[in-house]
């Protein structure tokens, strides 16, 4: 019988508590991995890295990682280098969309670009990227550095994807799947897939394992969505109304656009590209996204990737890490930050 996200007993908020317990003793391993190869002989490479590193974040890719090992037996150690090439690559990517963005804000403190400049920023992301592939060079599995430098390159091509679409009002809800799919879901996919690959399992454990952590991903994305026009800067770790400010067509506006009237469609032409966007007018497009039960529709959306992500593990047997796993599928669409 197939696991629901309405149907499962759980606590009445979906907690990362027990994903957490379960990979404890392995995310202490992969930290030291982490610490350990963001280390340079020049001081600004680690006081950069660290920066963001050691500022909070919830770590899902590497920790679904080695859930995915749990999930599915794995004895060995190899997954611990893995996981922490899975944050470097996902740390590259942060650093370098701060300065593609201008972002001001990341996990509640200042953006490293503000701090440290953008060339450094940039160049430091470039150092997290090699690292990562020597991390998965040292493993020595072709088949895992198909998958995470594929994953790597999807990613980089979701970011660009979204970078053109930018201010594009007429941006479809079927085009931006596309694009987290490739920014954000990819990775989810690859740090999941991994686990079954060194664990020497069969494809349709890895397929599971790719599926899973794909619509995870999409899930978590669209949660985002919704959080940035739904909380608050001191709890989302950045800045209300980010996404407006960029023009950025996520799914709310997207949404609230297909619903709106003349007039608001004309409000959302301009304040997409660039012509209003001070406070006022972000007040007014959350008033608009909730006159349209935008964000409602996204969670909805976030709701039903999720229970894909749960469909994708129901084969395995029960246990602590399919448990953590489903309930890391219902936080992703709960959660305020």
């Amino acid at each position: 019988m197939t696991a629901s996200i309405h149907s499962l007993p759980r606590r009445a908020e979906p907690s990362l508590q027990p994903l957490l317990a379960l990979v404890a003793d392995g995310m202490n391993s992969v930290n030291a991995v982490i610490l350990d190869r963001m280390q340079s002989r020049i001081p600004l490479i680690p006081a950069l890295a660290g920066h963001l590193i050691a500022g909070g974040g919830k770590r899902m890719r590497p920790m679904l990682t080695l859930a995915g090992a749990e999930l599915v037996g794995y004895g060995g150690s190899r997954h611990y280098k893995l996981a922490a090439a899975v944050e470097f690559i996902h740390t590259a990517t942060l650093l370098h969309d701060d300065v593609v963005d201008g972002s001001d804000m990341r996990r509640g403190k200042k953006a490293a670009n503000i701090i440290y400049g953008n060339p450094a920023t940039v160049l430091v992301g470039d150092f997290l990227f090699s690292r990562s592939f020597e991390l998965m060079v040292e493993d020595g599995s072709i088949k895992v550095l198909r998958i995470l430098s594929n994953a790597s390159a999807i990613i980089t091509e979701g970011e660009v994807d979204q970078l053109i679409a930018q201010r594009e009002i007429e941006t479809s809800e079927e085009r931006y799947l596309a694009i987290i799919n490739g920014k954000t879901a990819a990775l989810f996919a690859a740090a999941c897939r991994i686990a079954a690959v060194v664990a020497e399992r069969p494809e349709d454990e890895e397929l599971a394992l790719d599926a899973y952590g794909r619509h995870l991903g999409t899930a978590f994305q669209l949660a985002d969505d919704a959080i940035d026009y739904d909380s608050d800067a001191d709890v989302m770790g950045k800045d209300k109304g980010d996404d407006f400010r960029e023009g950025k067509m996520t799914l709310p506006v997207i949404l609230a656009y297909a619903r709106g009237n003349a007039e608001e469609r004309e409000f959302w032409r301009r304040a997409i590209a660039g012509e209003r966007n001070g406070e006022a007018d972000l007040a007014h497009a959350i008033e608009l996204i909730r006159k349209h039960d935008a964000v409602l529709a996204t969670r909805e959306r976030a709701r039903h990737y999720a229970q894909r992500a749960i469909d994708a593990i129901a084969s395995f047997p029960a246990s602590a890490a399919k448990s953590a796993m489903i309930e890391a599928a219902e936080f992703a669409v709960a959660r305020r930050f």
